[in-house]
């Protein structure tokens, strides 16, 4: 089979952005400037801020609104904290914010336990609908995690009966 030529007016969505006027990126460009060229909406309302807001330095002011529910705490908090102050561009931003949302899971569980709840970790990660739906994907996470369990067992294990038998020598 030869490869033809596409024509690319014959794509379906070619060229949708060749217009300004027809991009919905457009008015976000450049905030910078403050005559606010290429609006044509009305700005909502301003949301009251009631928690600490953490606010992109790409942005020139605040969004009109934004979520309350889970204000910035703890040492995840801290670590979004300091990744706000890199540029949405970089690496370091995106890989705190991933960090911290990995972090604040377990300020979760140990809130929880602090608050005499035993979270249902497996509810939580739905095993049952896996169980259901993804039976064999659900059987390989069990069994990587069981080696890395088994290797992590063995290896601390092993790390112990060396320093025991270091101890036990006489020197």
């Amino acid at each position: 089979m030869r490869n033809l030529p596409i024509d690319p007016s014959k794509v379906p969505g070619w060229g949708v952005d060749a217009n300004p006027k027809n991009d919905p990126t457009y008015p976000m460009r450049d905030r910078s400037q403050e005559d606010k060229r290429g609006i044509s909406w009305k700005r909502p309302p301003q949301q009251r801020e009631s928690v600490e807001i953490l606010q992109s330095i790409e942005r020139n002011n605040l969004t009109a609104v934004f979520g309350t529910s889970t204000p910035p705490s703890g040492v995840s908090g801290a670590m979004r904290r300091q990744a706000f102050r890199y540029s949405e561009s970089e690496w370091a931003h995106w890989l705190m914010l991933m960090a911290a949302d990995r972090v604040n899971v377990v300020e979760g569980l140990v809130q929880d336990l602090g608050r005499g709840r035993i979270p249902n970790i497996p509810g939580e990660m739905g095993i049952r609908s896996e169980l259901q739906h993804n039976r064999s994907g659900l059987i390989r996470k069990v069994a990587i995690l069981g080696a890395v369990l088994g290797i992590g067992v063995l290896a601390a294990r092993l790390a112990s009966s060396k320093g025991s038998r270091a101890r036990s020598r006489p020197g």
